[in-house]
């Protein structure tokens, strides 16, 4: 018989809202005839017509509940609780349901991998409370499941430093993108953008995303054109943004846009990709926009230098922002976008990303404890080490601690 796994902490399937969905599915679409998935849905994204029994193998279960936001730590903690009954294996996406794992872990034997989801508790958009819960839950995350998955390496270091474990890490892939799109008449009648050079970005419009910063860098750029894509409606930093900046005309602020073949003929035919995030972890917006073969401008916080190896361009403010845009020849921008286009189809494709997934199902049936990064030896007493010489494995650096800016 397979091995039932459930996915648990995502909108739900078919993937029509962001990176864990898009995860969920392609986990599905590869791994279906290996395992026996159960997806857990918020029945608040879909209507009645669109709530099928299946999707591409997996059952789709349904619940009443948002899968964000504060409702996600009940929608996570039923599905949890739904899926001791039905799977042998629990693949959570998030932290927000962690409370209950330690009960979980000690009164059944299924097997947990928990992706923390970058630094969750840190993001801006979070009041203090719903930081300081975050905050705990990352750490029963951590301690109580039996495999833990960073999403970029930054992350790894931040969660062995925390919690002198290893984390897995495990990224996104990006060659679900549509690659060399061109506009038909329709398509340039409906965003004329597209018959001239502009740059573009995609993301949610959120303070730690910098979307302010950006917005006020090519509003003083008249020659270059910016395309922003996101949620405007959705918050008032949104709203107050969208109505400062709609009159600049080299400035195109876009609604939301779900539709694969549009965003990517959208941002595939860009000059170049701007990605202002400054938190989290591998970021999906960022790694499909290196598939499809853009230069790119990333905020120079850690996560990004990581998943670009550094062979991007990096801003921290303003000044640094316009300086790079403003001296960018053609030929930078080429040689970045060949660096991006050879990164992703090295490390961002599903059928890899897939197996690294069903490497660490298999490993927790096998797998009594947690990798430490501190070797045993160095929980030795010091004068049984020092009877040996090696008093100096009492104090083993773990190998990033040289690393804590993140």
């Amino acid at each position: 018989m397979k091995t039932k796994v459930a996915i648990i902490g995502t909108v739900g399937l078919p993937a029509k809202y962001g990176g864990f969905e898009t995860l969920a599915a392609h986990l599905v679409e590869e791994l279906s005839e290996i395992y026996d998935f159960t997806v857990y849905c918020s029945s608040k994204k879909y209507n009645k017509e669109e709530r099928a029994e299946n999707w591409k193998g997996a059952k789709l279960k349904y619940l009443p509940l948002d899968a964000n936001g504060i409702q996600s730590i009940p929608y996570d903690t039923l599905s949890i609780f739904h899926a001791l009954f039905t799977s042998d294996v629990l693949l959570v996406l998030g932290v927000a349901g962690a409370w209950i794992l330690p009960f979980v872990k000690l009164f059944t034997t299924k097997k947990i991998i928990i992706s923390i989801d970058g630094i969750e508790w840190k993001r801006d958009k979070w009041p203090l409370a719903a930081k300081l819960y975050l905050w705990w839950a990352e750490k029963l995350a951590v301690r109580f499941s039996h495999i833990d998955i960073s999403d970029n390496e930054s992350i790894q270091d931040y969660t062995s430093l925390r919690y002198k474990t290893i984390s897995r890490v495990i990224e996104y892939g990006a060659d679900h993108t549509k690659v060399n799109l061109k506009p038909t008449k329709e398509d340039l009648d409906k965003y004329p953008f597209l018959s001239g050079e502009y740059v573009v970005k995609v993301c949610r419009i959120e303070p730690e995303n910098h979307v302010h910063t950006i917005l006020k860098v090519f509003s003083e750029l008249p020659e270059k054109k910016l395309v922003l894509v996101g949620n405007w409606n959705n918050s008032q930093y949104g709203k107050e943004l969208k109505q400062k900046y709609s009159d600049f005309k080299n400035i195109d602020l876009l609604d939301p846009i779900y539709n694969q073949e549009a965003i990517d003929l959208i941002r595939g035919n860009a000059a170049l990709y701007i990605h202002g995030h400054s938190a989290g972890g591998t970021n999906p917006s960022l790694v499909e926009a290196m598939f499809l073969g853009l230069p790119i401008i990333s905020n120079g916080v850690s996560y990004n230098r990581t998943t670009t190896e550094h062979k991007a361009y990096y801003f921290s403010d303003e000044y640094e922002l316009k300086n790079i845009i403003t001296n960018l020849t053609q030929e930078n921008l080429q040689d970045c976008a060949i660096q991006m286009k050879k990164i992703a189809e090295r490390r961002y494709t599903w059928k890899k990303i897939a197996k690294k997934y069903s490497h660490l199902i298999e490993e927790t049936f096998v797998s009594e404890r947690k990798i430490k990064v501190y070797p045993l030896i160095s929980e030795l007493d010091k004068n049984i080490l020092g009877k040996y010489n090696v008093e100096h494995l009492k104090n083993i650096k773990l190998f990033n601690e040289s690393n804590k800016t993140i």
